[in-house]
C-alpha cells in the first residue's frame, strides 16, 4: 500500500472511531464532499436549526408580538442569558459574562476599566506586540485617553516587562496568524504578582480549547462568537468580568442599558450590579438570538472532547502535509507541541496568496494572511479526518 493510500485508510478509521462525528449533522455543510471547509477560525458554519429559529423571531416575535417581545420573548434579558450559555465554554461561573457590541468595543471597555481599577499610581499598559491589529489600535487609544504609556511586548517578554508601573496587560490567548497558544495560567499569575490586571482576548480559543477563566483568576476577557462558536457573520461579542471585580468595574461607555434603573431615565448615571454593567445601548436582538440558537449545538458536548479531537485533527493534517508536499516547500509556523497550539495550522510559503486561491478553486477553503501565510482552521464539531487528508493531498498537488 502506498503512503497516500495508507493515509486515506487511516483517515477512514479515524472518522469511524470519532465520537464527535455525529455532530456534523447539526450544521449546514457540503454533504457531497465537494468542499473542505477549513476556515472556521474566521467564520463558523451555519447550525442547521438556526434558520427556522430565526423565522420565528422575525415572523412571530417581531412581526406579531412586536414591542411585547422585549418582555414576553425575553429580549431584554438576552445579553446575560446568552452570556450564561457561553460561560461553561470558557470556564466561567454564571453571572460573569454579558453578550453585546463588537470585540473591539469590548476590548476598549475592558482595558480602560482595568486601568481605572489599577489606580492612578500605575501609568503603563502592556499590549501583545503580535496581537490582531485592532487590539493594538484600541490599546493605543486607551493609553492616550487615560494618560498612560503604552508598551508593546511579545507574550514571552511580558514577565520581564512587568513592574510597579504596570496597570493592565492585554494579551491574545491564541495568535491569529500562527495559531500559537500562549500560557494563560502562567502569564495571568505573573501579571497578578506585579499587582496589575490581566485582560485576555479569546477570539481564537473559545469553543476550540479549555480556557479556565475562573480557575486561573483572569480579571477580564473578551471574545467574538462568529468563529468556533458559530454565531454567524458579525454576531455580537462578549465581555467577562470576574465576579470579585464587578462592583469596581467602571465602564468607559456607560449607557442606559447598563443603568441600575434603565427606564428611570435619570440624568445621573448609576451602574447596574453584576454583569449587566458591561452593557451599553440597545442590544442587536436579531443577531443575538441567532447566536443563542447556534449555541445549542454545544448541548451534550464537552470542551475537553473538542480539544482532544482538535489536537488529533491538527496532528494528522501535519503528518499528511509532510507526506504530500516536497521537503522545504512549506514551513509550519504553528508550534507542533500540543500545549503551544490552538486549533489552526499556519503554513508559510512564498506564493501563499496564489496557492490559497488555487486551493479554493479546488474546493479546499482556508485563508491567506499577508505576506506569506496559509491558515487552516479545524473546527472539531464538523471537520472530519478524511477532509483533512484530502486538504493536504490537494495542497501537495497545487504546490507540486
Amino acid at each position: 500500500m502506498s503512503e497516500a493510500s495508507e493515509l486515506t485508510a487511516r483517515a477512514a478509521k479515524l472518522d469511524a472511531a470519532d465520537e464527535l462525528a455525529a455532530l456534523r449533522s447539526r450544521f449546514v455543510l457540503d454533504d457531497a464532499g465537494d468542499v473542505v471547509y477549513l476556515d472556521g477560525n474566521s467564520l463558523g458554519a451555519l447550525p442547521a436549526h438556526v434558520p427556522a429559529r430565526m423565522e420565528d423571531v422575525l415572523r412571530r416575535q417581531w412581526g406579531e408580538l412586536r414591542i411585547r417581545s422585549w418582555e414576553e420573548s425575553g429580549w431584554w434579558t438576552a445579553p446575560e442569558r446568552i452570556g450564561d450559555r457561553i460561560a461553561p465554554l470558557v470556564g466561567a461561573a454564571l453571572g460573569q459574562i454579558v453578550v453585546g457590541d463588537s470585540t473591539s468595543v469590548n476590548v476598549f471597555k475592558a482595558l480602560v476599566a482595568a486601568v481605572r481599577m489599577a489606580g492612578d499610581d500605575r501609568d503603563e499598559i502592556l499590549v501583545d506586540a503580535t496581537t490582531f491589529p485592532t487590539d493594538g489600535y484600541i490599546a493605543e487609544s486607551a493609553a492616550r485617553m487615560t494618560g498612560r504609556v503604552l508598551r508593546r511586548v511579545t507574550p514571552q517578554e511580558v514577565p520581564g516587562a512587568l513592574g510597579g508601573r504596570t496597570a493592565a496587560v492585554l494579551l491574545n490567548h491564541v495568535d491569529y496568524r500562527t495559531g500559537r497558544l500562549h500560557d494563560l495560567p502562567a502569564l495571568t499569575a505573573a501579571v497578578h504578582a506585579a499587582g496589575a490586571l490581566a485582560v485576555w482576548d479569546l477570539c481564537h480559543s473559545a469553543g476550540a480549547l479549555p480556557v479556565g477563566l475562573d480557575e486561573h483568576g483572569v480579571d477580564l476577557a473578551v471574545g467574538c462568537t462568529y468563529k468556533y462558536l458559530n454565531g454567524g457573520p458579525g454576531s455580537p461579542a462578549y465581555l467577562y468580568v470576574r465576579e470579585g471585580l464587578q462592583d469596581r468595574f467602571d465602564s468607559p461607555l456607560p449607557g442606559w442599558n447598563s443603568h441600575a434603573e434603565p427606564f428611570g431615565m435619570s440624568p445621573d448615571y448609576a451602574a447596574a450590579p453584576g454583569a449587566p454593567r458591561g452593557r451599553v445601548g440597545t442590544p442587536d436582538i436579531l443577531s443575538m438570538l441567532a447566536l443563542e440558537a447556534a449555541l445549542e449545538v454545544w448541548d451534550g458536548v464537552t470542551v475537553d472532547a473538542v480539544r482532544a479531537k482538535s489536537l488529533a485533527l491538527t496532528d494528522f493534517f501535519l503528518e499528511c502535509v509532510d507526506a504530500h508536499t516536497a521537503p522545504g516547500r512549506v514551513e509550519c509556523v504553528t508550534p507542533r507541541a500540543h500545549e503551544r497550539r490552538g486549533s489552526q495550522i499556519a503554513l508559510r510559503c512564498p506564493d501563499a496568496g496564489k496557492v490559497m486561491a488555487r486551493l479554493i478553486e479546488r474546493g479546499v477553503v482556508g485563508d491567506f494572511r499577508r505576506p506569506d501565510v496559509l491558515r487552516f482552521g479545524f473546527t472539531p464539531l464538523y471537520t472530519g479526518f478524511a477532509e483533512v487528508e484530502r486538504a493536504a493531498r490537494v495542497l501537495g498537488e497545487v504546490l507540486g
